[in-house]
């Protein structure tokens, strides 16, 4: 692509691990041009020296300081603008991008959960505290491609979604679709994610010798993925569907895998499951169902791939038979900043894969 038509992107927020992952695709993207990047910490550094993988690549790309380039300053020539902020302070920084968009067309994509909720009770239960900006919930696009593909092309600004969110919530939309998760329905879902989930800060759960030999639990029955998770399944056609979220903190740099346990009517055959799982992936670029086997993370660590499986249990109590549905992905790409380029693709009107189909590593 010629570079006059490439698209500037502007990265504030970017020593997180969601930063590097947008950054890692962004700088070898055909399409765009990483034109600033801005922090509160590690200023002045070259991309390549706080992102090892990335040494040798951004040219002179370095930290700026985000005090000095306030996010209307950095944001002011760029085309599309990526927010690597942690949750509340994204929906501070947010307002002052607003009248970039009127005036030249700014696109905005958040990886923070600022705005994935559109009930800012929900919100304040979940996040410890009032939405800082209630004004603009619902304004943003729920960036989950499987599901809103046509609202992210025509959006101006996106919110992308969570990782345990888009595991979870990619496991179970075939089954909202097709009217196997009634009104009321319960969903109960073990979890595990790896370290990285937590962010670049080392704190005393995710520091690596507690956590490379460990298991734990961690806020069961209160993620706030949760209600992220059930109002993307009502959107799917499961209203009032109740989730029960436990999640694992598992020895892991990368990874979420999920299980689920669904409660059938014993009619449903494994015909009728099926049925539902392809006709919702069978055309989706980053959805497969592994043949002969169960999702695995070491499958997709590294790559935008989502794996999905299913077993229908044989035998029947009462009138019902449990679904388990297993799926795995990669917190960071899939589950993070590679699904906000995935986003940032629709929202510039190429094939949202471009950039994003690298197969990743084996082992």
């Amino acid at each position: 692509m010629p570079a006059t038509d490439r698209k500037r992107v502007v990265v504030i927020g970017g020593t997180g691990y969601g930063g590097a992952e947008v950054l890692r695709l962004c700088l070898r993207h055909p399409g765009v041009e990483v034109v600033r990047v801005t922090a509160a910490d590690n200023v002045g550094k070259a991309v390549g020296d706080v992102h090892l993988n990335l040494a040798g690549t951004g040219g002179a790309l370095r930290f700026e300081d985000a005090r000095e380039w306030p996010a209307e300053r950095a944001a002011a020539d760029a085309d599309v603008v990526f927010l690597g902020l942690p949750h509340r302070v994204s929906a501070t920084v947010t307002p002052s991008l607003f009248p970039l968009q009127e005036s030249r067309g700014l696109r905005i994509v958040d990886l923070s959960g600022d705005f994935r909720l559109r009930d800012a009770g929900a919100y304040e239960r979940y996040y410890d505290g009032a939405h800082p900006f209630p004004q603009a919930l619902g304004s943003f696009a729920y960036g989950l491609p499987e599901l809103h593909r046509e609202a992210i092309r025509a959006a101006w600004r996106v919110a992308s979604p969570g990782c345990f969110a888009t595991a979870i919530a990619l496991g179970l939309i075939p089954l909202a679709r097709a009217g196997l998760l009634p009104p009321g329905a319960l969903v109960r879902t073990v979890a595990s994610t790896g370290s990285s989930g937590s962010g670049v800060e080392a704190k005393i759960g995710t520091h690596h010798p507690l956590r490379a030999a460990n298991l734990k639990t961690y806020k069961p029955l209160a993620h706030q993925h949760t209600p992220e998770i059930e109002q993307t399944l009502a959107d799917a056609g499961a209203p009032d569907l109740a989730l029960d979220l436990v999640p694992v903190s598992a020895p892991l740099v990368r990874g979420i895998f999920a299980t689920s346990f669904v409660d059938l009517p014993d009619a449903v055959g494994p015909r009728q499951i099926a049925d539902a799982f392809h006709a919702a992936y069978d055309a989706e670029p980053f959805v497969r169902f592994p043949a002969g086997r169960l999702p695995e993370v070491v499958a997709v660590k590294g790559t935008m791939y989502a794996e999905i499986g299913w077993e229908l249990g044989a035998r029947a109590r009462g009138r019902q038979r449990t679904l388990v549905v297993v799926s795995a992905l990669d917190n960071l790409v899939k589950g993070g900043g590679g699904q906000a380029v995935q986003c940032m693709n629709l929202m510039m009107g190429v094939p949202e894969t471009v950039g994003l189909d690298d197969r990743g590593l084996w082992p």
